[in-house]
């Protein structure tokens, strides 16, 4: 098969139905070896990738990073035998290797992730995610790299059920993402049984065309409309596209074919259907490469110069974030910044009036936002998102995904804490370090001054896997000079003597808190040490171990709930067997309501009174009225 122009020339339909059936034969193959798989999955989708491979895929598979690489993402990736399947057909693992599917140490894992294999775009198999993280990438093809690859995204019927589904069709269409062509596999069925819509190719067709998509209906398993699709979707301008194509589950095979109860199942009698299927064959199919290309994001600007801020001043964090990201953003050609429309008070805007070219808008999708950030991570760009806090939440299940594909991404959530004050707890973030800390290879940061902010968002952008930052919406004072230096992973000790009798733990605005309250119980005879851990993870486990041998006693105090936030971040730090140090909590255990940001600190329990009168009553020396 030749790699010059469009493959037809050479390949024909013959050729591709007998490639569509090896692809059929290695998936029933590849799920038997293994004992467990989704064959059945995988058939429906054999023409739809074969006639992709083909003729219309652009891809050099010994380069996987080229600039002009087209991108593939399997969206419904439990389909992942197809997936293996086509990367035997095109040469990049043997059959051998196709034969150790889910087995142990294997790269062909259940689903699919980068981490595993280099030509995996990102990890898919919790549905609705591949469309979404294509968008991303496709915004990044459209917007930045401009070498005119294209966004190829299999996504299954069932997927289609999912929210975030319809916010990537809708920020798609928004942005005009012609490079994006979305394929269905509507085969009728799912994991328990029929689809909401079976094969009405007319209802989800209706759905893409309200948001502004070009609509292509076909018969799945007839190549020729398959590749006259692929084609149209190619030559359509302005819009992105998306092919509904009718499959059927399972096909090829009588005894699976269209059949309920077969999901997520090894075909019964394998060697019965491969002979069924035609036999076994060794196929290869020569993928086009691409034409040249060059991106010249990842040069850095000039020098960073982060922006001075003054000891004994008051600055938000928030303002400190946005002012040092548009500084970031000076200094390195590579950084980019989006946010869920709440960028004037994230401060987000201040990137956005510096570098508009890199700023995405992703409006009120939190979903859209992180798998936007993904998918521009994946093409070499250093994504900073924010929104409130208490709004990450809902897009919990792509930050875990993200880790999961071993994404570089940095987040950033405002609005913190009860310390917002009126607005009430639907904006508090009360539950995100938490979130993020069970995050696998996560770093959660909580600056608080604006110094300390500044240094920390440079940090994160060489850092790898999930970063977050956590800022605040009140001012708070500038504690730290200008030459202090925050390594992730460490902390600060504000105050400390031999006389100690317990140590104040605290992070972003409970520092100034215990601060103060270290101050009022000195004034008492009571020597307390207080430190600043501004990071929450990893957490300086050396500087909290030798507090506790001195002082005896831990008071964490945190404007956050008390599952999984500071205290359990400190407590972790004496899991390995040590004695533990008694240890107090103070943090927000009832539910808020509105109020002025002291009077929050104070019902919550973590202000410098309410710290003040717990650390007296730790050291026995409770002050009577």
């Amino acid at each position: 098969m030749s790699d010059e122009g469009r493959n037809d020339v050479t390949v024909t339909d013959h050729q591709l139905s007998e490639l569509a059936q090896q692809l059929r034969v290695d998936s029933v193959r590849a799920a038997a070896a293994a004992g467990s798989g989704h064959p059945t999955s995988s058939m429906s989708a054999a023409e739809l990738m074969a006639v992709l491979l083909a003729r219309h895929f652009r891809y050099d598979f010994e380069r996987p990073d080229h600039p002009g690489n087209d991108r593939f993402v399997l969206s419904k990736g439990h389909a992942s035998p197809l997936l293996y399947a086509a990367y035997k057909a095109v040469g990049a693992i043997d059959d051998d290797e196709l034969l150790t599917f889910r087995k142990l140490g294997s790269r062909l894992e259940g689903h699919p992730t980068p981490r595993r294999l280099p030509w995996v775009e990102t990890a898919t198999g919790s549905l609705g995610q591949g469309l979404p993280v294509g968008v991303g990438m496709a915004l990044a093809g459209k917007r930045l790299d401009r070498t005119g690859y294209r966004v190829w995204v299999l996504c299954g019927d069932s997927e289609l059920a999912e929210g975030s589904i319809w916010e990537a069709a809708e920020h798609a269409s928004f942005e005009h993402l012609d490079n994006l062509t979305a394929i269905v596999d509507v085969n009728r069925l799912g994991q328990r049984g029929p689809t909401r819509h079976g094969h009405d190719l007319d209802a989800y067709a209706r759905r893409f065309a309200a948001f502004g998509w070009h609509t292509v209906e076909i018969d799945g398993h007839d190549v020729d409309a398959v590749d006259r699709a692929y084609g149209e979707a190619a030559s359509t301008l302005g819009q992105p596209t998306v092919i509904l194509a009718r499959t059927l589950k399972g096909k090829g095979v009588a005894a699976t074919e269209d059949r309920e109860g077969l999901h997520g199942k090894p075909v019964k009698d394998a060697d019965e259907a491969i002979e069924e299927l035609g036999g076994i064959r060794d196929l290869r199919v020569e993928v086009r490469k691409p034409p040249a290309a060059r991106v010249m994001h990842a040069a850095r600007a000039g020098h960073l110069q982060l922006p001075p801020f003054q000891t004994g001043d008051e600055v938000a964090t928030r303002d400190a974030y946005g002012q040092a990201l548009a500084a970031l953003g000076s200094g390195r050609g590579d950084i980019v910044a989006l946010d869920g429309e709440v960028s004037d008070s994230t401060r987000a805007e201040y990137f956005a009036k510096e570098h508009p070219e890199r700023f995405f808008e992703c409006y009120i999708a939190e979903q859209q936002m992180v798998a936007n950030a993904v998918g521009l991570a994946a093409r070499g760009w250093v994504p900073y998102a924010s929104t409130f806090a208490a709004f990450l939440t809902r897009a919990h299940d792509f930050v875990r995904m993200a880790a999961v594909s071993g994404a570089g991404i940095n987040l950033v959530g405002s609005h913190a804490g009860v310390a917002i004050g009126q607005d009430g707890p639907s904006q508090m973030g009360l539950e995100d370090l938490a979130m993020f800390r069970s995050v696998h290879g996560s770093t959660v940061l909580y600056p608080c001054d604006a110094g300390q902010t500044a240094k920390l968002v440079a940090a994160m952008a060489d850092h790898e896997g999930i970063r977050y930052l956590r800022t605040s919406r009140g001012k708070t004072p500038v504690i730290y000079g200008p030459d202090e230096e925050f390594p992730i992973g460490g902390s600060k000790v504000l105050r400390s003597s031999g006389r100690d009798r317990l140590t104040l733990v605290a992070a972003g605005v409970t520092v100034p808190e215990v601060l103060a309250a270290a101050d009022a119980l000195d004034r008492e005879g009571i020597r307390v040490r207080v430190i600043d851990l501004y990071s929450v993870k990893p957490i300086d486990r050396a500087t909290l171990r030798e507090a506790a041998e001195q002082t005896g006693c831990l008071i964490t105090v945190e404007d956050h709930r008390e599952e999984g936030g500071l205290g359990d971040a400190v407590l972790d730090a004496f899991a390995d067997g040590r004695p533990v140090p008694r240890l107090v909590r103070l943090a927000v255990r009832t539910m808020p309501g509105s109020a002025t940001p002291e009077e929050q600190l104070h019902a919550a329990g973590i202000d410098a009174e309410s710290i003040a009168a717990a650390a007296r009553l730790l050291v026995e020396q409770a002050v009577v009225p």
